[in-house]
């Protein structure tokens, strides 16, 4: 591995963090990755672990994250039948769960979260705590929306997917993209970079590198056209110690002609068939 990019816990430590470049499989590794994740997690800031809907900032998360589950559920029918089943890792305070139980899906999740479990039990939502935890059984479709970057044994976490997954099932992952404009635009302050969480930073071909290897087909590749914007008005408060509206507005919309022409977007979701053995 060669060194990348220096970069830093911008949201909440402050804690400097080295991104090394994997040549053979194409992705990004944090060094050093911390022995307990739990404390980079548990803070008011860590917003994907909350429902928090006061500033106008989380308004407009909370906003995204409810347009974008209509959309995933569409991605999905396109792949699978309604009423299958399907597992919801990384699953948060259970939104995507609750809203495929509403439309015809059966849905479950794993949230490895505490205060993000107890969240979802409220919305009726109860998550298991890990895939382990689940009573043994395969499903049609298994999706992770941002959350294959946090798994510290990627190998050994993939393989447990596939061992959840039936033959010909699908599973849907959504990714940052470090090729993307923005990251290149913002650099070290690219908020996906978003260290320590964040413990892998993939690129398309990293995403067909590993996967292919696991036995699994690429189908499509589908943008998240809200995260550019997302993204880039935390990238600008990281660089310039506010949210400059106008520039993160500006370098969104760039990142996504960006990712039109070149299809390399700022988020992309990857949906992999498992093959026959």
């Amino acid at each position: 591995m060669i060194e990348y990019l220096n970069t830093r816990d911008y949201s909440i430590t402050q804690e400097e963090f080295v991104l090394m470049y994997d040549e053979q499989r194409e992705l990004l590794k944090t060094e050093p990755q911390p022995d307990n994740l739990d404390p980079y997690y548990q803070h008011e800031e860590y917003i994907s672990h909350t429902d928090n809907n006061k500033t106008f900032l989380e308004k407009i998360y909370q906003l995204v994250k409810t347009i974008g589950l209509s959309r995933k559920r569409k991605w999905l029918q396109k792949f699978v039948l309604e009423n299958s089943k399907v597992l919801d890792v990384g699953a948060g305070t259970g939104s995507f769960v609750a809203y495929l139980r509403d439309n015809d899906f059966n849905a479950v999740g794993v949230e490895p979260s505490d205060r993000a479990r107890k969240l979802a039990s409220i919305k009726g939502v109860s998550l298991s705590e890990s895939i382990d935890e689940i009573a043994k059984q395969e499903f049609d479709a298994i999706t992770l929306w941002h959350v294959l970057e946090h798994f510290k044994d990627l190998d050994r976490e993939i393989t447990k997917l596939k061992e959840r997954l039936k033959t010909g099932g699908c599973l849907f992952i959504a990714v940052p993209n470090f090729r993307s404009y923005d990251a290149k635009h913002y650099g070290e302050y690219w908020a996906a970079y978003d260290v320590p969480r964040h413990l892998w930073h993939f690129s398309r071909a990293a995403i067909q590198n590993i996967f292919n290897k696991k036995g699994f087909q690429l189908m499509d590749t589908k943008p998240m056209l809200f995260d550019s914007f997302y993204i880039a008005l935390l990238s600008e408060h990281y660089k310039h110690g506010r949210k400059r509206w106008l520039s993160a507005i500006w370098h969104g919309l760039r990142s996504n002609l960006y990712g039109f022409r070149t299809g390399e977007y700022s988020s992309l979701v990857y949906i992999l068939r498992k093959r026959p053995e």
